[in-house]
């Protein structure tokens, strides 16, 4: 029996740690709470030996798994990410395990030794008399009687306030100390339940459809599906106060909820693969017969919108799942695509296990153990999911995989689309990156043969790629004299949709009511307490004028500060404030004005709060009730709309002029993207963009559906000026509440850089971030570009070296490696 283990910490550090072994055996991949300084942490056995440390080890204080949660190939793949993106192997594992809620952890207070001297010695040589002294004296006597507390308990007990605890602490007579305790997790669901032989009082009608709905169903229905019924949030509560109607948690066994899904969204009890034409079923067959072969093999397959490639994902995890393999598909927002976890729950029912950020942290870990037991063969999620542990994995299907959410913003900053490709490759599994826009790093490396190519140049039916028109903006100005938010073009183009029948979306990529407010006298802009940025104004549907209401408010989007519309410049106090720019808020409202007869829906992140708000606006879409959809990207991300025929993009030409390398990627997606929701049913489809840039390449090969075009244009610049995929970058951020101290570490580590012989690397900066504060942080970033993964890497292990001999802590460093935001 090893008599040591090494255990990775969810810390700052970039080592593990060295436990003895009394009594209990860990396992290789399995968790125990060990002792950290005063904490009690949950930490990952990574090794079990006999070798003694030099230095005095501590002993573990529980085994908390007797097989390990984490396999070999898991660990080998958590090992990978920590080296790759420059993250502590803890964090790590950490991020790859919800199993938070198995272990209890609270933080309570105990009285130390000097503590109880000080309780003991006659006051009148340690105390003052005065009524602080007498709270400190109370606090120690209940510690001294009880061992231990809660800051809750001595609030109650004592009346101490946190900065009396943490005086006491400063003088060392009490020390806090957090714990963690097992406990059993249960993942539950809140049900209404109708009370038996309740005598009925006088009801409303809204009263009397709940109870007639429960008493259809048997009795009882999950609170989640009332939610969804065409009622006043108010009607169940009343009837729970009346005593006709109980709520009861029911333990679930993991499955996910059936409410929680989609139920007016079309679907078809054909199977996925009859319904495939001749391009679709090439493609699976190959993808099938990679997955039979069990051999690693990464494919890249670029559909055009609309040319059915969730029905090619579909039938090759029926396929694998036929021949009693595992499949896992990573979507970027699991709320976002309503429609797809339908068409799974159709095709797979019980074998298909959700794991995304929507879940409490409950529902999570029971998720993950019913893919652990092996009772769901079919595992969808969001980045996260990507370390699943599924056995038998023999595909993996990134959709969307351009989309910039798969990067982790957080510690570790992992991009789930290459750790999916690193975990197919240990598994010797299959993997497919599908997209109508692929990242250019992902095809760079279709053109270097790293990936095969599949390509799908149709539309399911024949259907022809929608029409797309440029608006001049400029000449449209020159001619009208006046800044219209809609073009004539594109007003004619509404009202003569409308009158049709048909659809339309407009994309208009700016929440809000308008983006800056600025004083006309002094030229002051409204920007955020914390953040170096422009408030938003977010208009009140009952505002006309500048005054504020309740419901009127500046808002920023990073940190969620508010303030109310002021009415006065709060530099100079002019009444002159002028609002710039047009969010989607100021659009649905100016559409309802000149559209009086549409039916108008938004969809933003202000209107679309969960999951159940997509549902119910894409299926208000799908019957036709809303006919004029104005919206942020929310409404480009793969929604099968069959009656949209036309598509309006409103501005994004603003994208254009982001100081990030990526812009022109990102407006070219875009705008393909939202293009690709027209003329998906049986009429054909038409876009209309306005822009002051016709020329910009961009925008010229979205216009002609030219992918290819744009990624040689594109690629052409990349390799011009040294950035990814012609080359790897790291971008390295320095950040302190403190300006001058952030100004002293950002100096001391670019002249370390200046002084540097590092073959191969090219340094930019350092210099003030794009946004020069966030939630009052300031910060300061280096660019590190190579030719070199390797040379990188080994240049930003040597300036961390650095920083560390500097004294500079690692929390104020963030080592983003292959990033995707240079804001």
């Amino acid at each position: 029996m090893a008599l040591y283990c090494d255990v990775a910490l969810p810390v700052p550090v970039d080592r593990t740690f060295t436990y003895s072994i009394e009594g209990i055996a860990p396992v290789a991949g399995g968790r125990v709470l060990v002792p950290f300084r005063r904490e009690q942490m949950q930490g990952v056995v990574v090794a079990l030996h006999d070798r003694a440390p030099e230095a005095e080890t501590r002993a573990i204080l529980r085994v908390l798994d007797q097989e390990p949660v984490l396999s070999a190939e898991l660990l080998e793949l958590g090992t990978w990410i920590a080296g790759y993106y420059l993250a502590p192997l803890g964090e790590v594992l950490r991020t790859m395990l919800p199993l938070a809620s198995e272990v209890r952890r609270e933080t309570v207070y105990r009285i130390t030794e000097r503590g109880s001297a000080a309780l003991t010695t006659p006051k009148q040589r340690t105390l003052e008399e005065d009524s602080a002294d007498d709270l400190d004296h109370a606090v120690l006597s209940f510690l001294a009687e009880h061992g231990h507390a809660r800051a809750a308990t001595l609030r109650t007990k004592t009346s101490v306030t946190a900065s009396m605890l943490q005086h006491l602490i400063s003088k060392r007579w009490v020390e806090r100390e957090s714990t963690a305790t097992p406990q059993e997790p249960r993942s539950s669901v809140r049900m209404a339940v109708l009370v038996p032989e309740a005598r009925l009082p006088k009801l409303n009608d809204n009263q009397q459809l709940l109870l007639a709905e429960l008493a259809s169903a048997g009795g009882r229905l999950p609170v989640s599906a009332i939610r969804q019924l065409s009622l006043p949030s108010s009607t169940l509560g009343t009837l729970v106060r009346r005593e006709l109607v109980r709520i009861e948690d029911v333990p679930t066994d993991g499955i996910f909820d059936a409410f929680d899904l989609p139920q007016d969204l079309p679907s078809s009890s054909v199977p996925v693969e009859a319904m495939m034409n001749d391009a679709q079923r090439e493609t699976m067959l190959q993808i099938a017969a990679s997955v039979h072969a069990r051999k690693f093999q990464p494919f890249l397959l670029h559909g055009v919108t609309g040319s059915g490639k969730t029905a090619v994902y579909i039938a090759a995890m029926r396929r694998a799942l036929d021949a009693g393999l595992s499949s896992l598909l990573l979507v970027p927002e699991i709320g976002l695509t309503p429609a797809m976890v339908a068409q799974l729950r159709a095709s797979f029912g019980d074998q298909v296990a959700l794991l995304h950020s929507a879940l409490t942290a409950k529902d999570r870990t029971a998720q993950w153990h019913r893919i652990r037991r092996g009772e769901a063969h079919v595992v969808v999620g969001t980045r996260s999911a990507v370390f699943a542990p599924i056995a038998g994995l023999a595909l993996i299907v990134v959709d969307e995989e351009h989309d910039t959410s798969y990067k982790q913003a957080d510690l570790p900053r992992y991009h789930a689309r290459d750790v999916a490709v690193m975990r197919a490759k240990l598994s010797g599994a299959t993997i497919v990156l599908g997209s109508a826009t692929p990242s250019l790093e992902s095809w760079a490396n279709a053109q270097r043969g790293k990936y095969t190519l599949l390509t799908i140049k149709e539309r399911v039916g024949r259907r022809p790629l929608p029409e797309v028109a440029l608006i001049d903006m400029r000449r449209e100005f020159t001619e009208t004299g006046q800044d219209h938010l809609l073009s004539r073009a594109l007003t004619e183009e509404i009202e003569a949709t409308l009158g049709r029948g048909e659809q339309a979306m407009l994309l208009l990529n700016r929440r809000g009511y308008s983006f800056v407010v600025m004083c006309r006298a002094c030229g002051e802009k409204l920007e955020c307490e914390n953040c170096a940025i422009a408030l938003t104004h977010h208009k009140s549907a009952a505002e006309n004028d500048l005054r504020a209401t309740a419901d009127a408010r500046m808002e920023c989007h990073y940190c969620g500060f508010r303030r109310t519309v002021p009415k006065h410049c709060p530099k100079c106090e002019s009444e002159h404030l002028f609002f710039f720019g047009v969010g989607s808020q100021q659009g649905e409202e100016r559409l309802q004005e000149m559209f009086p007869h549409a039916r108008i829906a938004r969809m933003d992140r202000d209107t679309m709060r969960n999951h159940r708000d997509y549902e119910r606006i894409l299926a208000r879409l799908h019957s036709g009730e809303v006919n004029l959809l104005v919206g942020t990207q929310m409404i480009a991300k793969g929604h099968d709309i069959h009656g949209v025929t036309l598509v309006g993009v409103i501005g994004v030409d603003h994208a254009l002029s982001l100081p990030d390398f990526r812009s022109a990627e990102r407006v070219f997606q875009l705008l393909t993207q939202v293009a690709g929701r027209a003329g998906r049913g049986e009429l054909p489809g038409r876009v209309l963009v306005q822009t002051h840039h016709l020329d910009h390449y961009a925008i010229k090969f979205a216009a002609q559906h030219n992918y290819e075009g744009f990624a040689e244009q594109e690629l052409r610049y990349r390799r011009l000026l040294h950035y990814p995929p012609a080359a790897v970058l790291t971008n390295v951020l320095i950040e302190h509440s403190d300006l001058a101290q952030a100004t002293r570490w950002a100096t001391q580590i670019g002249q370390w850089f200046q002084h540097q012989t590092l073959p191969g690397v090219r340094v930019l900066g350092p210099a003030v971030a794009p946004i020069a504060r966030i939630k009052r942080i300031y910060r300061f970033h280096l660019i590190l570009k190579a030719g070199s993964r390797k040379h990188l890497a080994t240049a930003v292990r040597q300036m961390l070296a650095f920083a560390d001999s500097k004294e500079i802590p690692r929390r104020h460093l963030t080592i983003d490696v292959d990033a995707v935001q240079l804001m």
